[in-house]
């Protein structure tokens, strides 16, 4: 298609402006991010370094430079990823709430275990929450400036699960939180595991199930180590990126609303992918080439699959009411049982009701 002249120009020119204008306004910020639990899911390849490191740079032509890593390349582990960002020898953390509710236990409310059953509602929820968790989270010296989701959170097994039942008994990675209550409430065993080690807990047999979202574990190649996927979708294992709260403090205007901007883009572009990448890696892990198009299409051995029955989501539900949301208020303190039926209760239509 031409672009007529004058308009090109113009366009030229106000991009010229704008990213000039912001070279100006400040002199060099240095930004050190660390932000996914592997280099290779599309969570880190289509989204964070087109957007958090290329555009970033672009935004501010070459004003923002981000030095951007994976959990993997610093050789860092979930919790220890905010210690380092309150520390301020990283600006920028990304971690997975749930792994991180130990320091402040209201962030497990956002993507607590069956509260969730779909990914615009998860959205909802953490867009409504966010207010009150920095608030929280300023007392320590970070703050959340964005949230987003994995896909769905399921089940990756060594043999076939067909329902809840099957669940009982076996030994299940959990990345923490609520998670656990729900595999306490299946009559399972849930077992901590950093991320980066599950591949080889699951391939010596050291857990039988491992809860990851759909695509996540087909980046991390757990296809190779698992048979069967039980898709319920527990959770979105929905994660903050943290930033440093006196780094985000001194920031200049310009630098602060061209970052700000940025991570707007990128929330957008993370909750669509989340999205996506759930039906695409259910897809992809059993083989399925005509449904996937973003993970990696699993031809040898591919795995094999069982969508949750209504009774299981029923379940799940009820999950929640009785033994998900008790225990998070017990952990969290009564504030959050007020907090949740204020916030969340609306949107989810389930309440907290005291014991």
């Amino acid at each position: 298609m031409r672009i007529p002249g004058r308009a090109l120009l113009g366009a030229v020119m106000g991009a010229a402006l704008f990213a000039g204008g912001a070279h100006a306004q400040g002199p060099q910020v240095n930004i050190q991010a660390v932000t996914q639990p592997s280099p290779a899911i599309p969570q880190y390849t289509r989204v964070d370094i087109p957007v958090l490191r290329d555009g970033l740079a672009a935004r501010s032509n070459g004003r923002i430079r981000v030095t951007l890593s994976s959990w993997p390349e610093r050789n860092l582990n979930g919790p220890e990823i905010v210690r380092l960002v309150r520390s301020g020898q990283v600006e920028i953390g990304g971690v997975p709430l749930n792994t991180v509710a130990g320091d402040v236990p209201m962030l497990d409310m956002v993507d607590l275990a069956g509260l969730n059953p779909t990914i615009g509602q998860a959205r909802q929820v953490a867009d409504a929450l966010l207010p009150d968790l920095n608030r929280q989270l300023e007392r320590f010296g970070v703050r959340i400036i964005g949230m987003a989701p994995y896909p769905a959170q399921v089940l990756f097994c060594r043999e076939r699960v067909n329902s809840l039942a099957d669940l009982r008994g076996k030994r299940i990675r959990t990345g923490g939180g609520s998670i656990n209550d729900f595999v306490a409430a299946v009559g399972g065993q849930a077992v901590g595991i950093g991320f980066p080690e599950v591949y080889g807990a699951l391939e010596r047999g050291v857990v039988d199930c491992a809860i990851t979202g759909t695509g996540s574990g087909n980046g991390a190649r757990w296809y190779e180590v698992t048979t069967h996927m039980y898709t319920l979708p527990v959770a979105w294992s929905v994660y903050g990126y943290f930033a440093n709260l006196a780094w985000w403090n001194r920031l200049d205007a310009p630098a602060r609303d061209l970052i700000t901007q940025a991570m707007t883009e990128l929330q957008d572009q993370q909750w669509k992918l989340g999205e996506e990448a759930t039906e695409d890696g259910i897809a992809c892990n059993a083989g399925e080439r005509s449904g996937c198009s973003i993970g990696r299409l699993v031809e040898n051995r591919p795995m094999t699959y069982t969508r949750a029955t209504p009774a299981d989501l029923q379940a799940l539900r009820g999950f929640l009411t009785d033994n998900i949301l008790p225990a998070f208020v017990r952990r969290c303190g009564a504030p959050c049982g007020e907090t949740y039926n204020r916030i969340v209760a609306p949107i989810s239509g389930v309440r907290f009701e005291a014991r």
